[in-house]
């Protein structure tokens, strides 16, 4: 049977308590964090963070001697690997952002990084070994219409130019806030079902017809 040398940490917390004169809260944290004065300190065992695994080797007695080897994610400390997600995370939304903002669809490619770090979060999160296996993406989701409150503006422009019945109304008078409130509640309130179920069915007539022409081509 093989020998490992294993080497394991726990991270005591060491807390001292002071007091700081300051004006604000703020300025006391702040005063807090830079004081260097830790003759008072004392160590934390309650708050203490779990024992994780910070390296291995080959072979007995051999730390720092011979070439480390990978540790299983799942032994690792939790915190740091939550840590470490949340940076892969927080990557991930900036490219979707930016897709969003320029009104365009994610690539599979990102939809699959993005699954597959969904459930390496969870496993983080249990306390389990990353997945062994990617996860399916999801599926495209295309949309059909898009609610734009610039075009709600330019709308209400073309409205004035042919109804005058609104008074001394101008398209400046219609607040930007009134825009908002006005397409929240047309977004929330309108059925689209009916719309959505029809370009559904659509899409599936059009998706048979291309197998059968691409079945008799063959």
């Amino acid at each position: 049977m093989p020998n490992f040398t294993i080497e394991t940490t726990y991270h005591l917390p060491v807390f001292r308590h002071r007091t700081y004169a300051a004006e604000t809260l703020e300025a006391a944290c702040r005063a807090a964090i830079e004081d260097d004065n830790w003759e008072m300190a004392e160590n934390d065992h309650d708050s203490s963070r779990g024992v994780h695994v910070t390296g291995a080797w080959e072979g007995a007695h051999t730390a720092y001697i011979g070439p480390s080897i990978p540790v299983p994610s799942q032994f690792e400390d939790t915190l740091q690997r939550r840590t470490r997600h949340f940076e892969i995370l927080l990557g991930l939304l900036k490219i979707f952002f930016d897709d969003a903002h320029a009104n365009r669809e994610p690539s599979l490619d990102w939809l699959n990084r993005s699954a597959w770090e969904i459930a390496r979060g969870e496993a983080i999160l249990a306390g389990n070994p990353d997945p062994d296996e990617r996860a399916d993406p999801p599926r495209p989701v295309h949309v059909l219409a898009r609610l734009q409150e610039d075009r709600v503006r330019e709308a209400i422009t073309a409205i004035f130019e042919v109804d005058h019945s609104f008074g001394g109304l101008s398209t400046e008078t219609v607040s930007d806030d009134e825009i908002h409130e006005a397409c929240v509640s047309i977004a929330t309130t309108t059925d689209f079902s009916d719309v959505v179920s029809n370009a559904e069915f659509q899409t599936a007539l059009t998706a048979i017809w291309a197998a059968h022409h691409r079945l008799h081509r063959e």
